[in-house]
């Protein structure tokens, strides 16, 4: 019986650890593609792991929003709720710091109306499943 129930907990266990290596993956080739200046296939990497609510993810879409990278436009509301988005996924720990300060770095070129809006769209904000 312990045999079957041991098995049964290794599922989820080794199903979670293949999801985290594929998305792993995805985001160190998106860094690679960032560390090249080949912004736009980093954009195209980030994004669906964004949306899935990975905060590292979520953090450098944020950044190629605040600068206009990848054939983005610069879209500081955009920038401020994936980089709100970022720090609210993490514990506090000098990464959420460093998601806090790029927020409030992106904040300080708004004004309150564009603020409100970025915060707005982070609370109504909802992860995707993978593959949609």
């Amino acid at each position: 019986m312990y045999r079957y129930l041991t098995f049964g907990l290794l599922i989820p266990l080794f199903s979670t650890s293949l999801a985290v290596t594929a998305y792993s993956g995805q985001l160190e080739d998106a860094n690679a593609a960032y560390i090249r200046g080949d912004y736009a296939t980093a954009f195209r990497l980030t994004k669906p792991l964004a949306e899935q609510g990975i905060a590292k993810a979520q953090n450098r879409l944020g950044y190629l929003y605040y600068q206009g990278l990848g054939g983005v436009p610069q879209d500081y509301v955009l920038a401020h709720m994936w980089y709100n988005l970022a720090a609210s996924r993490l514990p506090s720990d000098g990464r959420r710091d460093l998601y806090v300060r790029n927020r409030d770095s992106v904040a300080s070129k708004m004004t309150p109306a564009q603020i409100a809006e970025a915060e707005r769209l982070a609370r109504e904000w909802k992860p995707k499943k993978e593959g949609r």
